[in-house]
């Protein structure tokens, strides 16, 4: 062998040499990223806005994979987390979906019906009521005879929101000036007794508010306190 072939086969070699080094060191980069990375997982990313209260269903979610160390802890990695959920505020486009993003939907009990009215939206504890809160309804009558008093009574103590609907703007009366112009429709879960007692307020009640009861608190009232008058304030 001469020296211009002893030249080509070192050349050869270190070219082999070269590559073997190459390819060790993309292992080597691909490991450290895998190490940093971890392994990837399913999630799921919203594909429109969806409004507060609003049923989720799995059309309106993409999935994507990304690296479970990047995931919050109550992040939606299963679509089956989603089913007879509702979203307990709005959600944007694109937004990873988290557990604490949805509720489950409330369901009536036996005896329970529903019944929705409209809640002025200024007086209504507007925003800050939510499916599954319990609320006190209190509604405000006239007198009935001339020089009667007002009464302001608790129709319902303790009432089950189910759902919260989207605020509406009312056409106001030539005759009243002083009528709510927005209201949200809120649907209640009431026995038979309390869905007579909501229906007449609305129907005939001056006003008609709610009270929204601090989550573990008892809100029933007592009997004695249920109607109210100016008069027990002297």
């Amino acid at each position: 062998m001469n020296s211009r072939q002893r030249r080509g086969v070192i050349l050869l070699l270190l070219s082999v040499l070269c590559a073997f080094g190459a390819f060790a060191g993309v292992l080597s980069v691909i490991s450290d990223v895998n190490s940093k990375v971890g392994p990837e997982v399913d999630a799921y990313r919203l594909k429109n806005n969806v409004a507060p209260y609003t049923s989720l269903s799995a059309d309106q979610f993409e999935k994507v994979s990304m690296p479970k160390r990047w995931l919050s802890d109550n992040a939606v990695t299963e679509i089956d987390e989603i089913d007879g959920k509702i979203a307990v505020t709005e959600l944007r486009k694109g937004s990873l979906m988290q557990s604490d993003m949805m509720v489950r939907s409330p369901e009536l009990r036996p005896g329970e019906q529903e019944i929705a009215i409209m809640i002025d939206a200024a007086t209504g504890v507007a925003g800050k009521i939510r499916p599954n809160d319990k609320v006190n309804i209190y509604a405000t009558f006239a007198g009935e005879r001339d020089g009667e008093a007002s009464q302001s009574k608790v129709i319902v103590s303790n009432a089950k929101v189910l759902d919260v609907g989207q605020l509406t703007a009312l056409e106001p009366k030539k005759d009243d000036r002083n009528q709510a112009t927005e209201a949200v429709p809120i649907t209640f879960a009431l026995n038979t007794l309390d869905t007579q007692r909501v229906a007449y307020a609305e129907s005939f009640a001056e006003h008609v508010r709610l009270a929204l009861i601090a989550p573990g608190s008892d809100g029933t009232i007592r009997p004695g306190d249920r109607t109210y008058t100016l008069d027990k304030d002297k």
